[in-house]
């Protein structure tokens, strides 16, 4: 490591510049020259503008020594954001499926709490999560962050979620015509994530968009399977 503290510091910023806050971190414990470079203010800085671009800037327009504690600072108030939606999520889930109206709930509040494409990836679309939240991620990032289709098709196959399958199930409740009831209708489609992110499957996503749109209409939405791939 000797032999890379010759390196020019603005040489060693520059590539440092490309990594992101995990690696920089470890980069940063393997030697005294590293250590320095990694703590810059320019390099944190930089990293907050990219993970969260539609922040308030506060962090650029008034830099100090606490760059990197603003960074963790705000990384860690992202984890518990993500952990209350999830938790609310699991709550609304027991049985397996969620109601529309807690679905969308859910994507309210991650954007209420201000969470970045970035923050999805990391908290949402882990594929140890229930599909339901891989699936309440993407549709908060397509429809609220207004993310290009290319770019969560790409986080989707990295986090190895995007196969995954969800059934959505909608039906209309007993209804009348001229004065005769008629019988209820059910109906259901399974889609994955990707052919719902590809916009593929346009009735599918326009019922997750709208929700409960008639009076005596329920819209459900289930996993397919646990681990599916």
């Amino acid at each position: 490591m000797e032999r890379w503290s010759c390196l020019p510091c603005d040489l060693a910023l520059g590539i440092v510049s490309f990594l992101e806050a995990s690696d920089v971190c470890s980069l940063g414990i393997c030697s005294r020259f590293w250590r320095d470079i990694c703590s810059s203010d320019s390099i944190w800085i930089a990293l907050y503008a990219r993970r969260w671009p539609s922040a308030d800037g506060h962090l650029v327009a008034s830099p100090s020594q606490e760059c990197k504690a603003l960074y963790i600072d705000k990384h860690k108030k992202m984890a518990s954001a993500a952990s209350a939606v999830i938790k609310y999520v699991e709550e609304w889930s027991r049985n397996g499926s969620l109601e529309i109206c807690y679905y969308l709930k859910a994507i309210s509040d991650l954007g209420s709490m201000k969470l970045g494409f970035m923050d999805v990836q990391l908290f949402l679309f882990r594929r140890e999560h229930n599909v339901l939240l891989n699936l309440i991620g993407m549709h908060y990032c397509i429809s609220l962050l207004e993310i290009p289709t290319v770019d969560v098709m790409e986080a989707l196959e990295i986090c190895q979620v995007l196969k995954r399958q969800v059934c959505v199930r909608w039906f209309m409740l007993r209804r009348r015509f001229y004065g005769f009831p008629m019988p209820d209708e059910h109906r259901s489609h399974t889609v994955s994530l990707g052919d719902l992110a590809m916009g593929k499957e346009d009735e599918v996503l326009g019922l997750l968009n709208r929700g409960t749109i008639h009076e005596g209409m329920s819209v459900r939405i289930s996993a397919v399977g646990s681990n599916a791939a």
